[in-house]
């Protein structure tokens, strides 16, 4: 059975993922075909269901996503891999294709909003929304220094356990005496996002990413969680843009990968594979610079977020609202501009905890087709002109694959 892939224009097209809740599989709420679901389904599929504040029922979400009873599970994560990226090359990828084959595998997952690694790894490792988290974006304001804090690094922000206050799925698991092992870089052992929304496993590290599935396919020997991550295709996408022979390239590298770790796994393990956001190619001539234009300017304090997804704050002195009107007459269908107050009301943050509610901006302002809007001032050429981005609502942005295997 082949997988019909949308026109471009159609995978494009700017629309607010499924919010975050445990109501059923229809679409009306999203709760189990959500990023934040994954952890919480596959717990209960190994036996040791871990319920979090969005999700209350871990054993529903394990039969809404289908996922089978494992004594050993092993969750892949791919960096960039969006549901639709992968659809429109997936001649490209075999061990990939065979699963997109399978009518279980076809219906794409939504991930948060913005749709960037940091708030998604935190959805993912939590199971439950940046609201809680306060992972809200790859730049955010820090309220106790008044800085823009750089949220990969964590840079001017707050401690990583200080911030992100949610325990992780790893970290429940391993309370209930769970083996949980993570396969990653060695400098990701002890960074600043894995403490925030990955901590609690066991961190084994190695150079090379063979031997990286080698040794979670020796981890899955035991009963218990292992999870493996992949970044190449997303680091690729940004320098590159993706669907190009590179990103292609990248694409392909890590379809071995996948294919080697189902050959070295053994009979029985529950194999599930998602990735963290999706990506579009930016357009040169929709490239939005904000320093060279005064009427975005007014009123504006700080700017964070990331060029798809842009967090504005406004001067104590100034209205959002008015900062809104001026944003929406000058982009007019070029980008969703939307106060907190209407972010958080749409339910894009999830459930917001006090604390976290200044570290959103004023307003959130979400990029349609392959518009960037970017800061001169504050970031570095390279970074505002680069080929592949994400972060906003588009569909190739927020649909992510949950592709399921049983070896």
């Amino acid at each position: 059975m082949g997988l019909d892939v949308p026109e471009m224009k159609e995978l494009l097209h700017p629309t607010m993922p499924l919010q975050y809740g445990d109501q059923d599989d229809t679409g009306k709420v999203g709760g189990a075909r959500h990023l934040s679901s994954v952890l919480p389904a596959v717990s209960s599929a190994i036996g040791h269901p871990i319920a979090t504040p969005v999700h209350p029922s871990p054993e529903g979400l394990q039969a809404a996503l289908n996922l089978p009873d494992a004594d050993s599970a092993v969750v892949v994560l791919v960096d960039g891999l969006g549901f639709w990226n992968l659809a429109t090359r997936a001649g490209h990828v075999p061990y990939l294709r065979s699963l997109l084959n399978e009518p279980l595998n076809q219906r794409p997952m939504t991930t948060c909003l913005p749709s960037t690694t940091v708030a998604a790894m935190g959805v993912f490792g939590t199971g439950t929304c940046p609201g809680l988290t306060g992972m809200t974006g790859y730049t955010q304001l820090n309220p106790e220094n008044g800085l823009i804090s750089q949220m990969i690094q964590f840079r001017d922000a707050l401690d990583p356990l200080d911030l992100q206050r949610q325990p992780t799925v790893f970290e429940q698991l391993v309370a209930q005496d769970v083996r949980v092992t993570s396969c990653g870089l060695p400098r990701f052992r002890d960074s600043a996002l894995t403490r925030a929304a990955l901590r609690g496993s066991a961190y084994q590290s190695a150079n090379h990413s063979r031997q990286r599935v080698l040794d979670t396919a020796k981890a899955a020997r035991e009963p218990g969680l292992t999870y493996l991550y992949i970044r190449d295709v997303d680091k690729v996408g940004h320098h590159h843009g993706w669907d190009t022979p590179e990103w292609i390239a990248a694409l392909e590298s890590a379809d071995a990968l996948l294919a080697l770790l189902h050959r070295s796994l053994p009979k029985g393990t529950l194999v599930v594979i998602v990735a963290d956001h999706g990506m579009v190619a930016a357009d040169p001539a929709q490239r939005i610079d904000i320093a060279c234009e005064p009427v975005l300017n007014e009123g504006v304090e700080l700017v964070g977020g990331e060029p798809r997804a842009v967090m504005l704050y406004a001067r104590k002195d100034v209205a959002p609202e008015a900062i809104a009107e001026r944003w929406r007459t000058r982009l007019g269908d070029l980008a969703t501009v939307m106060t907190r107050e209407e972010a958080i009301g749409a339910g894009l943050f999830g459930e917001v905890d006090n604390r976290v509610r200044p570290m959103i901006g004023d307003l959130l302002v979400l990029a349609h087709d392959r518009v960037t809007l970017v800061d001169s001032r504050i970031q570095i050429d390279a970074a505002t002109r680069l080929p592949g981005v994400h972060g906003s609502s588009t569909v190739l942005e927020t649909r992510i694959p949950c592709l399921i295997d049983l070896v």
